[in-house]
């Protein structure tokens, strides 16, 4: 078994595919070392074999049809790079079915349909791992399925998706708006030239629903979990945040509370002094309450080439370990049963507190007006802010309450957007304090 030579195939050969062949051929002799068994890539499959990726590959390796990947028996474990819902879900069920090993970065495709792969694999006794699928070079999967499995697992908060915290952080800073930001990114590469699913929340809260069946053992429950954008976010609202003592930024939150589990994404204004609040640039940090651990903050880059490529091999060496002691299937160990009974709490008991931004007329009466609205919906006003005075005119009137609950706070909107004397949407904000 020493010399054992395990063989990979890898479908796929875009960012992070080419990342991931590079450190498997650049590091070849540090893992064999490490590991006591040779990691051969013997074929990566791609559409495009034309396109230089800076790597260079030995005559053959390269081909286009995946199903000659899927097809050798020789091919120990099969690396699904190639993104999207088919058809890379047919070919990691055809690589199970034939008893292969699957590592895979595939956020979307394992928060739709993560429990048919697992069900598979657990069928056949085969490992899948996906390390990369969340956060990029942060190894939160191993963190915590195994580093904190002693614990029960409390609160998450998440900074996961790179491209909507590029935009965040460039708009705090240099008091740009969204539009701009996000077109900068697209230049950098920051952002894709579809940038939906970052934007809207669709991203981050794939790998929420992911870290959730991990940490309190849900079914994964993608179509549960609240997801906002952050493209109404204004420089203004960043400018308010900040008289307050607040930055925004896109998280995804999990909080158990008895045998239910808030499962949320959407833009968050938390305090300026708590670790999380900053976290800049295209970097990623995740946030995890263990009861015998106490509080961890673990951050990295959240994607790119090599640091997604670091997480994939890091996922192909585990494999490989088991493989050489003949245990490999006791790598499968995500269990998608259900058996916390938790439920994942509706968002419209969901409580906290509140920014609110409002367009209203100045003259006597307004404010006691929103706030008696706000008050017959059990809602108290913490604080208050207003720029400039310009009687019998719009000004921007400024929010921030104490904690309430997400039904009444809708209830209370609807209604203060009927006042003849406010203008346009309210924006409302949910508010984290000292607990991010």
């Amino acid at each position: 078994m020493k010399n054992r030579v395990i063989n990979i195939g890898i479908i796929g050969f875009g960012t992070v595919g080419a990342g991931t062949a590079r450190i498997l051929m650049k590091r070849h002799k540090e893992l064999q070392a490490q590991l006591g068994v040779s990691l051969k890539v013997k074929n990566i499959a791609d559409l495009d074999m034309k396109t230089d990726r800076g790597i260079k590959l030995p005559r053959g390796v390269l081909i286009k049809d995946a199903h000659k990947i899927l097809n050798d028996p020789d091919i120990d474990i099969v690396v699904e790079l190639m993104g999207g819902i088919n058809p890379a879900k047919e070919f990691i069920l055809e690589a199970i079915k034939k008893g292969k090993h699957v590592v895979t970065a595939n956020k979307a495709l394992l928060a739709e349909k993560g429990q048919e792969i697992f069900r598979a694999a657990k069928r056949q006794c085969v490992s899948v791992g996906f390390e990369a699928s969340v956060a990029g070079s942060i190894p939160i999967i191993k963190i915590v399925r195994e580093s904190l499995i002693g614990n029960k697992i409390g609160n998450i908060f998440g900074i996961i998706n790179g491209t909507a915290n590029y935009i965040l952080t460039k708009m705090t800073e240099e008091c740009v708006d969204f539009g701009s930001t996000l077109k900068e990114a697209q230049d950098l590469g920051y952002a894709e030239a579809d940038p939906t699913f970052d934007i809207e929340g669709i991203d981050s809260a794939h790998k929420l629903a992911i870290l959730a069946a991990l940490a309190y053992g849900l079914p994964i429950s993608l179509n549960k979990i609240y997801t906002q954008g952050i493209t109404e976010i204004t420089p203004l609202d960043i400018g308010f945040a900040s008289e307050f003592g607040f930055k925004i930024k896109l998280l995804a939150i999990a909080k158990p509370s008895g045998k239910e589990v808030e499962l949320r994404v959407h833009p968050t204004m938390v305090q300026e002094s708590m670790p999380i609040a900053n976290v800049n640039g295209v970097f990623n940090a995740i946030y995890v309450e263990g009861d015998a651990t106490g509080a961890g903050l673990y951050y990295g880059k959240g994607a790119g080439d090599m640091p997604t490529g670091s997480a994939v091999v890091s996922d192909i060496s585990d494999i490989a370990r088991h493989i050489r002691a003949g245990a490999a299937d006791r790598m499968q160990s995500f269990d998608i049963s259900g058996r916390s009974g938790l439920k994942v709490k509706k968002m419209e008991d969901v409580s906290t507190c509140y920014y609110l931004r409002m367009s209203a007329i100045d003259k006597p009466g307004v404010l006691s007006k929103i706030s008696g609205i706000l008050g017959d919906n059990n809602i108290s006003i913490e604080s208050m802010i207003q720029k400039g005075r310009k009687r019998e005119k719009a000004v921007s009137m400024v929010l921030m309450t104490h904690e309430a609950r997400e039904k009444d706070m809708m209830k209370a909107l609807k209604e203060i957007k009927k006042l003849r004397v406010v203008s346009g949407k309210p924006l409302y904000l949910r508010v984290e304090g000292a607990h991010a």
